[in-house]
């Protein structure tokens, strides 16, 4: 396990903060990870928990995780401050296969919390722009009180190499209407985009109620399924494959996974 300092908490949402750990000297310039992987943090006085990695891997010497209080661990990591000394072990998973997507085209759907494994494979792309094809963003919440790093979005969204779709469940309040003038749900926002299918790799993470839809629209618009890969970051305790808790079909999200082709489908009961 490595020692790491919490040297900046930002409020995202109401029950989403996003942590920045910096590592001890010695870890700080060899520690990495893949986008998409994810570490088991070490909350003093509670517990591990797997956490998603939600900053590129181009950035060295710390990593950010974006974390959503759900129960008595999370509830404890968010009453913590810069200066507190949390641990870190890892990254496991298989993260996304980014030598597949260069030269390719790229599309990130993210839906609410899915947003924070993507920010790490968007900002990798985008730090090595010169890779890459288009690049294309398509987020979705309920509210814009639920979205996740307004103004790094916003910021964004005012670049020229980078295409931005946001779309919420209803359109209720003027902030709403200020963010997007999009209402539906995420797989709407596949129709507005105009790309190759068959030279463009698509990241998705989000509900687990989404992807099946999610998916339809991708092989309807004829979306290889070799160029669809999904983040299965559902129920992961353990992040060994030993608890049972993230098993689907005959693999483990934590060992296996989390990141899936769609390729694996049929070997992967219960992928969608």
């Amino acid at each position: 396990m490595i020692r790491a300092l919490i040297t900046d908490v930002e409020v995202l949402s109401p029950f989403h903060k996003r942590f920045t750990l910096a590592f001890e000297p010695l870890y700080a310039d060899s520690w990495s990870h893949r986008p998409g992987q994810f570490v088991m943090l070490t909350v003093p006085m509670a517990g591990e928990v797997p956490i998603s990695i939600c900053s590129s891997p181009t950035r060295r010497g710390f990593v950010e995780l974006t974390v959503r209080e759900v129960g008595r661990k999370t509830g404890v990591l968010h009453r913590l401050s810069e200066g507190d000394v949390v641990g870190i072990r890892g990254p496991f998973g298989n993260g996304f296969p980014v030598e597949r997507f260069k030269s390719m085209n790229v599309m990130l759907i993210a839906g609410g919390l899915g947003m924070a494994p993507l920010r790490s494979l968007l900002w990798y792309v985008l730090d090595r722009r010169e890779l890459f094809g288009e690049i294309y963003l398509l987020y979705g919440t309920k509210s814009y009180q639920q979205v996740l790093y307004k103004d790094e979005l916003k910021r964004l969204s005012s670049r020229k190499d980078v295409h931005c779709l946001f779309i919420l469940d209803k359109l209720e309040t003027q902030e709403d209407r200020e963010w997007t003038p999009v209402e539906g749900l995420i797989p709407d926002l596949i129709d507005y985009v105009e790309t190759d299918p068959e030279r463009t790799c698509v990241a998705v993470c989000g509900p687990p109620v989404a992807y099946r839809f999610i998916v339809k629209k991708l092989l309807q618009r004829g979306f290889p399924k070799g160029n669809i890969f999904l983040s299965l970051e559902r129920r992961m305790e353990c992040g060994q494959g030993r608890c049972g808790n993230c098993q689907i079909g005959y693999k483990f999200t934590c060992k296996d996974g989390p990141v899936f082709s769609l390729l694996e489908e049929d070997l992967v009961p219960g992928m969608l």
